[in-house]
């Protein structure tokens, strides 16, 4: 198992960005979470399958329809556990 890290940034915030991730992480099966960053810039966590970890990692390089991505940051490590489920966490302090 393995987790990935994502800061995206573009047009990602009041665009359905957060919830289209949690539905498309929820789909691949996938735990984890995402949150709006105060500096306009959306961030995820997710833990699964490396293979199905960057089927989500290839859709957050388009986004939902209104989104438009400029730039992801990504880094990889190994799964740390604790996650249960894909939520939407509250907006974050922009300092990841």
């Amino acid at each position: 198992m393995q987790r990935l890290h994502l800061l995206i940034s573009g047009r990602v915030q009041g665009v359905w960005f957060r919830a289209s991730t949690q539905r498309q992480a929820r789909g691949l099966e996938l735990v984890g979470w995402v949150r709006n960053l105060r500096d306009g810039r959306v961030e995820a966590l997710a833990e699964g399958p490396e293979d199905v970890l960057k089927k989500l990692l290839t859709w957050a390089r388009r986004g939902p329809p209104a989104a438009r991505v400029d730039h992801v940051e990504l880094s990889w490590s190994a799964a740390g556990g604790g996650l249960d489920g894909f939520e939407i966490r509250a907006d974050g302090s922009g300092e990841a």
